[in-house]
């Protein structure tokens, strides 16, 4: 009773640091945040590295320096919500760092430096007691030290499989600031030609014209401005 006991605390415990570390992945690198953690004005929080880069990525024609943009202001959206992040003059070290989760980090890591459990650990199927350890770069499958040296995958080139992991996951973080800039550059664009829709189709409708003839009282200077006051009545009765 005790012996289960004890393993139904430990597998709760377990259960809780995992859930712990899934919020402290950071969505960008899709590693643990690294210091300094910045918090988003959505309550979000970023590694502040990453977040310069989806700023370079969503303002890419800034100036840089070193790989660092120099310059102030601008804007980005919060990978996690798509919340529009607005930056002041001191950029993104003017986002506050997030010290609590800072802190949470630390003491997570104090917890989990713990020597993990074999069992735990990934095993060959062809060697059942070899610890999944390389990566075949012929074949891309992980598999065993003794795979290579008289296995299936001796005539093939190896890396060390943490190597591999960590290429790709970098490759992968790259892929997501790429791809969180050019959606908000997309965005827009898409709001720019929505905007210029508006304007001229609401002054395709006869009423629309004759209530930005009598606003601008027969004065053709104030005729640009109406477009803008009516367009966007116009386009609520469209969708009445």
């Amino acid at each position: 009773m005790s012996a289960s006991l004890n393993y139904k605390s430990f597998s709760k415990e377990q259960q809780t640091m995992d859930n712990l570390e899934k919020q402290l992945i950071c969505p960008i690198c899709l590693e643990m945040f690294t210091k300094p953690v910045v918090i988003l004005p959505c309550q979000h929080n970023l590694c502040r590295k990453c977040a310069s880069d989806i700023f370079q990525a969503s303002n890419p024609y800034l100036p840089t320096r070193g790989g660092t943009t120099v310059a102030s202001g601008g804007r980005f959206r919060c990978p996690s919500c798509r919340h529009e992040v607005v930056l002041d003059r001191h950029g993104i070290y003017g986002l506050q760092r997030n010290l609590l989760v800072e802190n949470i980090i630390d003491i997570y890591k104090q917890e989990s430096t713990r020597p993990e459990k074999k069992s735990d650990q990934p095993m060959c199927e062809e060697h059942e007691d070899e610890r999944i350890n390389i990566y075949c770069l012929n074949c891309e499958v992980p598999t065993c030290s003794l795979c290579k040296v008289f296995g299936a995958h001796k005539d093939c080139q190896v890396a060390p499989l943490t190597h591999v992991f960590q290429r790709q996951k970098s490759e992968l973080s790259d892929g997501i600031a790429v791809l969180v800039g050019s959606n908000d550059r997309v965005q827009g664009v898409i709001s720019q030609l929505e905007s210029t829709c508006t304007i001229e189709a609401g002054f395709e409708n006869p009423p629309l014209q004759r209530q930005a003839a009598a606003s601008g009282s027969g004065n053709g200077a104030d005729s640009e401005p109406a477009r803008h006051v009516f367009s966007f009545s116009w386009l609520n009765s469209l969708s009445e």
